[in-house]
């Protein structure tokens, strides 16, 4: 009989690393590669240093994986992944993205989409040179927190307003100008997450100051606020749940409530609101959206908000209030490494003008124009993409969706609209469900690509966000990507 007899640990050892490194010598070198009529040809069509950068690179990822255990691939194969890596390096990496997806505000996406109308009515004084920090009617030096400003003031109904970068770093600025080593009272039911697990709490500790936690994650009293008061407190703390629902057994701390307590305890209030509702115009979803111009009328003395919310603008956390409170953000040795640039100003001072008009506002905004497109709008557009679509012997068929505005803004509330579905013939639920992922997949890897909605192995993709410019793109590259994965 054959008798199975184990090798020791240590020669088992010996053998795997001895074959790693035959596998390690035969990686070609640099020269090798570089003397490829292949390489040769990419050189002349880009530059050396740029070849034997991706080279480098490319080598050490071989040299990494084979340490790991992995097979040494063909020199041709090493080639074309070379190749592949440098028109990736050429190409931009920040591409154009067609949503389908019917979320309107896609955080992934950047957030609210500019306008064709936006662009063209920035781009003047983004042309050449610009009064960025230079004051015109002294011939001096100018501030950049003067721009978009004075209208700001006016749409918000403030007495001042700071642009910073983001509405984290306007609550990380005013944290650290007011509670520096003081303490910050803050309802445990508004202690919320935004995107990218940013937490407040460690936006809070992050200011350097003390996070106090009152109440309970669904009751919170003024009573709690006022109990937790001592001489280290720098300031009474509100956020808007703007991108989450608590129902049931509830209470919070209305505005109201908490301005008398900051007023009789001579304690500054800031609340954070998040999307940030400037126009009083009738969208019907936006009723339980606080508007600025209405809260600060209540007397809180700052608040702060995103611009790429409910603005449909520019990343920017917007800061409004009591002026005396602004100024001392402005002198705030912090406020530099926070400041926005030319393009954030010049966009945000457009889409800012905007507002002025509510006919403006539907029509530039691409937001605003998104949110009022009528069902017979949507369902034409449907209509037209499963048309193109039959010309190419797709089985489609139109449902009614539920679109999202998405971005942390307005949980719970939902958008009609239309979305077209993709009736795959294969035999069975699961190569169906397959061939609906790699079209899903596929449709992402197009010189612009579809971003659609993989759902229980149905494919989607919904009307609400897709412009009549882009539809025919859209259905185009839908059923090229069909033909090729579906046959």
């Amino acid at each position: 009989m054959w008798q199975v007899r184990f090798l020791p640990p240590l020669l088992i050892k010996f053998l795997k690393f001895s074959f790693r490194l035959d596998e390690l010598k035969k990686i070609p070198g640099v020269d090798t590669l570089l003397h490829s009529q292949e390489i040769k040809k990419l050189v002349s069509e880009t530059n050396l240093d740029l070849v034997k950068y991706v080279i480098r690179n490319v080598l050490t990822e071989l040299k990494e994986g084979i340490k790991s255990g992995k097979l040494l691939v063909s020199q041709p194969l090493i080639i074309q992944k070379i190749i592949s890596e440098t028109q990736i390096l050429k190409s931009r990496h920040l591409k154009k993205v067609i949503n389908a997806t019917g979320i309107v505000i896609h955080t992934n996406l950047g957030r609210a989409p500019y306008s064709k109308e936006l662009i063209n009515d920035t781009f003047e004084v983004l042309n050449g040179y610009n009064s960025l920090e230079f004051d015109l009617d002294t011939a001096g030096r100018g501030s950049r927190n003067a721009h978009a400003s004075d209208l700001l003031k006016y749409l918000c109904g403030a007495e001042d307003v700071l642009v910073v970068n983001n509405n984290a770093a306007a609550v990380v600025l005013i944290l650290r100008a007011f509670t520096k080593g003081k303490e910050v009272i803050v309802s445990r039911g508004e202690l919320i997450e935004i995107g990218g697990s940013f937490r407040l709490p460690d936006i809070i500790a992050s200011s350097d100051c003390i996070m106090k936690e009152v109440g309970t994650t669904n009751k919170t009293k003024v009573s709690d606020y006022e109990k937790a008061i001592s001489e280290r407190t720098g300031m009474l703390f509100k956020a808007h749940k703007s991108n989450y629902l608590i129902e049931g057994f509830t209470q919070e701390v209305s505005l109201d409530e908490l301005v008398a307590l900051g007023k009789k305890k001579n304690i500054p209030v800031l609340y954070d609101m998040g999307s940030g509702l400037l126009n009083d115009y009738s969208v019907k979803e936006f009723k339980n959206e606080p508007n600025v111009k209405q809260t600060l009328k209540l007397g809180v003395d700052l608040v702060c908000f995103s611009g790429d919310k409910l603005l449909g603008g520019p990343q920017a956390g917007i800061i409004a209030g009591k002026k005396k409170l602004i100024e001392k953000l402005k002198k705030e040795p912090l406020l530099r490494a926070l400041r926005v640039d030319k393009l954030t100003l010049a966009f945000l001072e457009t889409n800012n003008s905007y507002f002025l008009d509510e006919s403006v506002l539907n029509n530039k905004n691409q937001f605003y124009k998104t949110l009022n497109q009528s069902p017979t709008e949507l369902e034409e557009r449907a209509k037209r993409c499963k048309a193109i679509l039959a010309k190419n012997k797709i089985d489609t068929e139109i449902l009614k969706s539920k679109g999202q505005y998405g971005g942390g803004a307005l949980p719970g509330e939902k958008i009609e609209s239309v979305a077209i579905k993709l009736n795959l013939k294969k035999d069975t639920a699961r190569q169906r469900s397959d061939l609906a992922e790699k079209i899903y997949k596929e449709l992402l890897q197009q010189e612009i690509p579809i971003l659609g909605i993989l759902r229980k192995g149905e494919i989607y993709f919904d009307m609400l966000c897709i412009t009549d410019a882009e539809l025919e793109l859209v259905s185009e590259s839908i059923a090229h990507v069909h033909k090729q994965l579906a046959g």
